[in-house]
């Protein structure tokens, strides 16, 4: 199987982590996702998890310089050697920078880029809606994947709770976030030639279905 080495953008809530883990079953890649290299660094109390729970504690954003290496640290390992999905970074243009200097370095570069679009509305809409099990961390929505009783888990009868950053507020706070930050990659990445624009958009069979097609000579 040929080697996929692509970059998933996206505001919170596209879908991106959902897509990952179907290219990852279906091309043997293995999905980078920040947010995972985060949680195992802090709880395997690595030198780098460390430095970044100091950062986690204060409620201020992780510095690119730590994220950077710890994303670095897990290209390196075998599982990624010929293929991965970058799920959560670059982040920013600094970030992508960085990320071409490290595949540079190890002699490698990206394939494509794939930006899954969803309007503002829509994806209040589904974050809006999750509810998550307090005891078993199921989770659920309350429009497309309802319970069979409200408020309870079908899973472990445990009381759901919507997380904070799921209420409508904050969903708001962070799409500004991703516009100010994250869009402009899209136009980065446009420039290089690498940008495929995916209609994120429905269920998630045809989502995926996009993103094969949008791969295209990529996979053929």
């Amino acid at each position: 199987m040929a080697a996929l080495r692509v970059v998933l953008l996206g505001p919170p809530g596209a879908g991106k982590g959902t897509q990952a883990k179907l290219l990852q079953e279906k091309f043997e890649a293995c999905q980078v996702s920040t947010g995972d290299i985060l949680r195992n660094a802090v709880a395997d109390q690595s030198p780098l998890g460390k430095e970044s729970s100091e950062y986690i504690k204060r409620g201020a954003l992780v510095p690119d310089s730590i994220i950077v290496k710890l994303v670095t640290q897990r290209l390196k390992q075998e599982d990624c050697a010929k293929s991965f999905i970058l799920d959560g970074f670059p982040r920013t243009i600094s970030q992508a920078q960085s990320l071409e200097d490290m595949l540079k370095k190890m002699g490698s570069e990206l394939h494509s880029v794939l930006s899954v679009q969803v309007p503002h509305d829509v994806i209040v809409a589904r974050l809006a809606g999750r509810r998550t099990c307090k005891n078993c961390g199921a989770l659920y929505h309350l429009s497309f994947d309802p319970t069979s009783q409200e408020g309870v888990c079908d899973r472990c009868g445990g009381e759901l709770r919507q997380r904070d950053d799921d209420r409508e507020e904050t969903i708001s706070e962070r799409l500004k976030v991703y516009d100010a930050q994250t869009a402009p990659l899209i136009n980065y990445y446009r420039q290089r030639g690498l940008l495929r624009e995916i209609d994120g958009v429905g269920n998630v069979e045809a989502i995926r279905d996009r993103v094969i097609r949008a791969l295209g000579d990529l996979v053929t």
